[in-house]
């Protein structure tokens, strides 16, 4: 399913110029045997995946310009990825569906940031949170913890800089 959304998702923009027809019979022929196969494989679906891609197709096909532009800049950085990136990412997917929307909206978040980093910066990530995953729950708190302190810390920090720089201005500078 999601190959087929990935296939209308680069083929799209080029329908808007041609019929669907007149676009396909212009691709070469192995991205023509590539798109039947994606047909074939939408096809085989049970019903409900498959109105889900027609959905995710609709979707597509509502967005402004900017959007699509956004979703096709995020599927490339998707594809520039390792297939073990992809596939965590793929599996965190659908582990997210299963969450309650506020949660869901803390993940978009985070998910953003990584797709949006550098290679070098987002196998970091990646690598924290494989790391995380395989941490105990004690071992999560203890983390937790040490990451509000730190927090607390820059807190008191840019407060403690703050008042000595409205001391320096008391005193004239």
């Amino acid at each position: 399913m999601r190959a087929l959304f990935i296939a209308l998702l680069v083929c799209a923009p080029a329908f808007a110029q041609q019929s669907a027809e007149e676009y396909f019979r212009n691709l070469p022929p192995q991205k023509q045997e590539e798109l039947r196969q994606k047909f074939r494989e939408l096809q085989s679906l049970p019903p409900d995946e498959q109105a889900e891609a027609r959905q995710n197709l609709a979707r597509l096909e509502a967005m402004s310009p900017q959007e699509r532009a956004a979703v096709e800049d995020n599927y490339r950085k998707f594809q520039q990825m390792t297939p073990e990136e992809r596939a965590q990412i793929q599996q965190r997917w659908q582990e997210f569906k299963q969450l309650p929307p506020e949660k869901r909206e803390d993940l978009r978040r985070a998910l953003k940031r990584v797709m949006q980093a550098d290679p070098k910066e987002r196998a970091q990530i990646l690598e924290n949170m494989k790391r995380w995953q395989q941490m105990t729950p004690e071992q999560r708190e203890e983390m937790r913890q040490k990451f509000r302190e730190q927090r607390q810390e820059q807190k008191e920090e840019k407060r403690e800089e703050r008042q000595e720089r409205r001391q320096e201005r008391r005193r004239g500078g």
